[in-house]
């Protein structure tokens, strides 16, 4: 029963209500009273089966609705226009956002010059 599919478990569903129906058929003709009925180890077992086939279903469900609100989110976002950059735009903002190694070897490239000049002069 480790179907993640919901019809599946709809099914699965459909057929322990009916194992229930059947076993509180069979303990009404016994004339068994309700606290009774409800201490006996078949009817909690079909239950127990229900309730996880429900929490099962619930999980189901929610994953579902995620699924859709993601496509729905991916369908707005496909709707926006892309900015584009120009060349220019890209390669100032490079500039800008040297990393501390590009900076430290522009420093030492500037100082390399500065020597090379005062060697000149």
């Amino acid at each position: 029963m480790a179907s993640k599919d919901k019809i599946a478990r709809d099914t699965q569903k459909a057929h322990w209500e009916g194992e229930l129906a059947r076993r509180l058929e069979v303990l009404n003709e016994r004339g068994l009273d309700r606290g009774e009925i409800s201490k006996d180890a078949s009817v909690r077992k079909i239950r127990a089966e229900m309730r996880k086939i429900g929490v099962r279903i619930a999980v189901i469900d929610k994953k579902q609705n995620k699924v859709e609100d993601m496509a729905r989110i991916k369908a707005e976002k496909m709707a926006l226009p892309k900015e584009e950059k120009t060349k220019e735009a890209k390669v100032a903002e490079e500039s800008l956002e040297a990393s501390k190694r590009q900076q430290k070897l522009e420093k030492k490239l500037e100082k390399k010059k500065e020597k090379k000049q005062a060697k000149e002069d």
